[in-house]
């Protein structure tokens, strides 16, 4: 049995259900990622006992599960989009600023489908913005290789945000730091290519880089779906 189709216990003797169980969690998350979760750490935000919080769930991996369906219902949009491709978009651009908010989202994304009913609504928006549009096989590979993508993109982000947090060392900094190695490395001529983008490349922030790259793939995802069959 899910710890989503288990029934929650009576709330004596003090209130208690999963929502305030969730939303503690979270607190905690947002504020030391998920290191600073435990089962002992929420019951003494909740001023409660631990043993209480058993009867709600089982394991920390059922709290993480409860977890990542709360933030799912930021990333589900109000209204059903009118295509895939507006479906797709908000899906990236939506799962990101969910992530930008909860950094520990990025750690629990991809891997096995999320199955709590938030994240079930999430992922109905998103399939049925494809009806009528291909096969289901098509639809699976083209939902699979946008998340592949924000996933990647949303985790590279967050790790840069915290090495920037880290080492107090921003971008650019970072940059100015280890430069005097790179140019070495570059001035030896065994990475031309290499030297060609440090010198010549256009840095943009991380929302353009974001952005930009959802394009191409949806480019692409759309290029595949719209080829007759052979």
């Amino acid at each position: 049995m899910t710890v989503w189709d288990r029934p929650e216990p009576p709330t004596r003797p003090a209130p208690l259900d999963r929502r305030r169980l969730v939303a503690a969690a979270i607190a905690l998350a947002d504020e030391g990622g998920l290191e600073a979760v435990s089962l002992r750490k929420v019951a003494a935000r909740l001023d409660v006992g631990p043993m209480r919080l058993y009867g709600y769930i089982s394991t920390k991996e059922e709290l993480f599960d409860l977890m990542v369906d709360e933030v799912h219902a930021e990333i589900l949009p109000e209204e059903q989009p009118g295509d895939w491709r507006k479906a797709l978009h908000l899906l990236a651009h939506r799962t990101r600023r969910a992530a930008l908010r909860h950094e520990w989202l990025a750690d629990l994304l991809g891997g096995r489908p999320a199955l709590g009913p938030n994240a079930l609504a999430v992922t109905e928006t998103t399939l049925a913005s494809f009806d009528g549009v291909a096969d289901l096989e098509t639809v699976t590979r083209a939902v699979e290789t946008v998340s592949a993508y924000f996933t990647g993109a949303i985790r590279r982000e967050i790790a840069n945000l915290r090495a920037e947090r880290a080492t107090g060392l921003s971008d650019r900094d970072w940059q100015r730091a280890s430069g005097p190695h790179v140019m070495r490395m570059l001035a030896t001529g065994r990475f031309p290519a290499l030297a060609r983008f440090v010198h010549d490349g256009v840095e943009v922030d991380a929302e353009v880089s974001f952005a930009t790259g959802l394009d191409w793939v949806l480019d692409a995802v759309a290029a595949k779906l719209t080829r007759p069959p052979a």
